[in-house]
């Protein structure tokens, strides 16, 4: 599995990706594609198309802030005639070997939810425990969504975690994001 950098300016490129955005994130999820792009060419944020031999299967979107030993791992989406057949975790690790210097955070639909859904959830979940990542024990709260945190290498603080994401948003998206991060007893 190869990462090769998304090159913004490359319409059929762009159009793929955008396409794979929309397809694999409900919209409650997704931010407005234009400031996805806006944060990468800002340098608070980096794309990958992810590569099997010749062949594109995915599309990764992360956050990575200059002089930060930290990224975390907005969107990570294999392109849906690909799914199920091992490349998600192909990709994954070709993401981890490129990130190994780095501690890295994600954030999932939380499986402990009763949703209609949890059994999709409970196998993401198991997916990214079966990669090497480790519970966080707090949850990005927003006001109608609820996602578990997972880190991979060294833990991450909420601190650190919120700090990123109000220098991704910037000025006035970090003052209208209404989210928070909350600890979870007896996890």
């Amino acid at each position: 599995m190869q990462l090769q950098k998304v090159v913004i300016e490359n319409k059929i490129e762009n159009k793929r990706i955008h396409d794979l955005y929309f397809e694999a994130f409900p919209p409650n999820e997704r931010l407005t594609y234009w400031i996805l792009q806006r944060r990468v060419k800002q340098e608070r944020a980096e794309q990958w198309n992810l590569y099997d031999e010749n062949q594109w299967v995915g599309w990764v979107y992360l956050i990575k802030l200059k002089e930060r030993d930290y990224i975390y791992i907005f969107y990570f989406a294999i392109h849906a005639d690909f799914r199920g057949k091992g490349y998600g975790t192909k990709a994954l690790k070709a993401i981890l070997e490129h990130y190994k210097n780095y501690r890295i955070i994600l954030c999932l639909e939380d499986w402990r939810e009763d949703t209609p859904d949890k059994e999709i959830r409970i196998k993401r979940h198991n997916f990214y425990l079966k990669c090497g990542f480790q519970d966080l024990p707090y949850i990005q709260k927003e006001p109608k969504l609820s996602f578990a945190t997972m880190r991979y290498g060294d833990s991450i603080k909420p601190k650190e975690f919120k700090e990123m994401i109000d220098t991704y948003m910037g000025w006035p998206l970090k003052y209208i994001n209404n989210w928070n991060l909350v600890e979870i007893k007896n996890q």
